[in-house]
């Protein structure tokens, strides 16, 4: 089968590879780059579980081609975190009971991070809308919720822009 070379930038890091053309971006940062924090579930693009963000955009890594990808720049949930700790928005979620099982909560965050890194302050209906194609069959969404409103009032109390990306 024909393999096409690419480049991945992936939380700052180069990763030059081979790939078959139908692979999806969360096949190969899964399996390829043992990034497992991205979670597959559905795989139709449904659930949100596989968030990751290309290029300042939340998107659904089990229906983007990983050749769509080459030269991009992507942040999965491993490359939130730096030196000085969470991201804003890890820190929300886990202050706030934002998780039961956890597998959802990767995709809850990156669509979070996605609207943050756009806009530093949102109002709570850009928010909810930005986190409305991420499902969670476990929690009932009140933790979500809460860390959701907790990101709100810390970006609306704050007079610096919340750290979004890592500190590399």
């Amino acid at each position: 089968m024909q393999r096409i070379p690419i480049t991945l930038n992936v939380n700052g890091e180069t990763y030059p590879l081979e790939v078959v053309p139908q692979r999806t971006l969360l096949e190969v940062l899964r399996e390829d780059l043992t990034l497992t924090g991205t979670k597959s579930n559905c795989q139709t693009g449904e659930c949100g579980a596989c968030t990751v963000i290309v290029d300042g955009l939340a998107i659904n890594s089990c229906l983007y081609l990983a050749v769509r990808a080459d030269g991009k720049r992507i942040t999965t949930v491993e490359g939130l975190a730096g030196p000085k700790g969470l991201h804003t928005a890890q820190e929300a979620f886990i202050q706030n009971a934002g998780v039961q099982c956890g597998y959802c909560t990767p995709g809850f965050i990156m669509s979070t991070v996605a609207l943050l890194d756009r806009t530093p302050q949102p109002a709570e209906e850009e928010l909810v809308a930005a986190v409305v194609g991420n499902i969670c069959r476990c929690t009932g969404y009140t933790g979500i919720r809460r860390a959701l409103h907790a990101i709100i009032a810390g970006t609306q109390n704050s007079q610096q822009k919340p750290r979004l990306t890592n500190d590399k």
